[in-house]
């Protein structure tokens, strides 16, 4: 192993101590400043916690270009079902598997945690003249996986660089230089609740049904692979069951599933009062429904899951933020016949998966809808949905749909912030002479191509408009999942290209 990608290893152990889920990075932040200060090295943070670094050229690169190393802090916090972690205060355990690295039940926060280490070695390793390299700005953000907040909070004039490279792709070899644009939709379903006294209605026992065990993974880079997803499995399951017994004999509580909105749901679950008389006949259901999806998901999902279990029925459920627990009260009530209907033809209705591919790249995905979340919260049921496009009119065209398909069934809509593509510019200087540095270096032409997942790249192009960019980055597969893993010989061929890259700049 090369002794840098050793480095970059411990590195990134250490940043993964920390935790760093979107919307809590301040810890990192202030770490990552820290970490600069007491090795000599200019920094500086704003208000929203992104910081900037700045690493001062060695010998004969006074008079180059800044090139600017740009990642985000953020991680996606996904883990297992049943796995008893919790991302605020547990630190992401590493877990070596040959020539991968993968988290412990958890996503491992490559995305984007392997960018920051390499930029950190970076800096180190220029300070003891070890390498040679112009001037550097380490621009790490915050909020890259909620919206991209911390990008859109910077201020012109934070960094100086014209010269930009994004380190959050996850194709070792391959130069990203182009990115969908994306919009989410917040869908909100008011509930009328009936009263129904567990207790007294002995005929009715509390069930959870639940899908479990799904790969999940990025909702841009792998739509495509047809994966299942836990909200709609869990849909139709409701939706068979309700005709095979009867919509009266099965009362839904509370329906949950998925986690943000940039990751395909790996579970779904069901809290519902069922009818014990058809308890056998509901079991024989779930195991038939069982197969079914485990045939039709054999390529992709092969640790689907789909459970019913009976809860506790001497202590019961209260929902509070979202999430239920045990209390010793009385239940308040089901969803109302008219509730559950409009909730259910909604989750049948709305979209998921690919909704075109590109016309001019074979095998892009260019437009596409993600159905995210479900929460049931007092008052009213929350779906989260995320549309993405490499063109602007087809994200609108995407959106527009998903948002009348929801009016039909009468509920509020809101448009969350979206973020715009990234165009590429196939003439850019940076692209060029990137792309020689990897052929003199490796032998080879590397893969030069667009993405259809959401890039920094797009907003910092929107905001410095005479920035040249390009996006690469060691292999990862499985961002957003438990299954996430990183391609630990994939880190040595990136740590060679940058240091010959940047060396190319006197």
């Amino acid at each position: 192993m090369h002794p840098k990608t050793l480095q970059i290893l411990k590195t990134f152990e250490k940043i993964n101590s920390i935790p760093r889920c979107s919307k809590h990075e301040e810890m990192l932040s202030i770490w990552l400043q820290e970490w600069s200060r007491s090795r000599g090295f200019e920094v500086k943070a704003d208000t929203f916690h992104n910081v900037l670094i700045r690493v001062p050229p060695t010998k004969s690169y006074e008079s180059s270009p800044t090139i600017i190393l740009q990642g985000h802090m953020d991680m996606v916090c996904e883990k297992c079902k049943d796995l008893k972690h919790d991302f605020f205060r547990d630190p992401i355990r590493c877990v070596y598997d040959g020539d991968w690295l993968r988290g412990d039940g958890t996503s491992l926060g490559a995305d984007n945690g392997i960018a920051l280490a390499i930029g950190l070695v970076l800096a180190e390793t220029g300070k003891k003249c070890e390498i040679e390299h112009p001037p550097l700005e380490l621009l790490f953000t915050v909020g890259e996986e909620t919206g991209f907040t911390g990008v859109r909070g910077l201020e012109t004039g934070f960094c100086e660089g014209k010269l930009l490279l994004n380190l959050d792709s996850e194709d070792e070899g391959v130069f990203i230089t182009g990115c969908a644009g994306g919009q989410n939709l917040l869908i909100a379903l008011p509930i009328e609740w009936e009263q129904f006294d567990f207790e007294k209605e002995d005929l009715f026992g509390f069930f959870k049904l639940s899908v479990e065990g799904l790969v999940g993974g990025h909702s841009g880079v792998e739509i495509h692979r047809q994966r299942a997803n836990g909200i709609r499995l869990l849909t139709r399951a409701l939706v068979w069951l309700r005709d095979r017994i009867g919509a009266e004999s099965i009362r839904l509580v509370q329906l949950s599933g998925g986690s943000v909105h940039n990751a395909i749901p790996n579970f779904a679950e069901a809290f519902v009062a069922l009818d014990r008389r058809k308890t056998v006949l509901v079991e024989e259901i779930v195991s038939n429904l069982w197969e079914t999806f485990q045939a039709e998901y054999a390529k992709t999902d092969t640790n689907l899951i789909l459970n019913l279990m009976e809860v506790d029925d001497k202590k019961d459920y209260k929902s509070v933020k979202c999430m239920l627990l045990k209390e010793k009260i009385i239940c308040c009530g089901v969803f109302s016949a008219g509730t559950e209907e409009r909730l259910i033809k909604l989750l049948q209705e709305l979209p998921h998966g690919v909704y075109r591919m590109s016309n001019t790249i074979s095998g892009l995905v260019e437009t596409s809808n993600n159905l995210a979340m479900v929460r049931t919260a007092e008052n009213e049921v929350k779906v989260l949905l995320s549309q993405r496009s490499s063109i602007a009119s087809r994200l609108v065209e995407i959106t527009w749909d998903v948002e009348a398909l929801a009016k039909l069934v009468g509920v509020r809509v809101e448009y969350e912030k979206g973020y715009p593509a990234w165009e590429p510019d196939l003439k850019s200087e940076l692209l060029s002479n990137c792309r020689q540095i990897y052929i003199g270096t490796f032998g080879k032409e590397p893969k030069i191509t667009v993405v259809h997942a959401g890039l920094e790249c797009g907003l910092i192009g929107s905001k410095f408009r005479d920035m040249e960019m390009i996006s690469f980055g060691p292999t990862i597969k499985d961002p957003h999942s438990p299954a996430e893993r990183v391609f630990i010989p994939s880190i040595e061929r990136v740590w060679i290209f940058l240091e010959n890259l940047l060396k190319s700049y006197r």
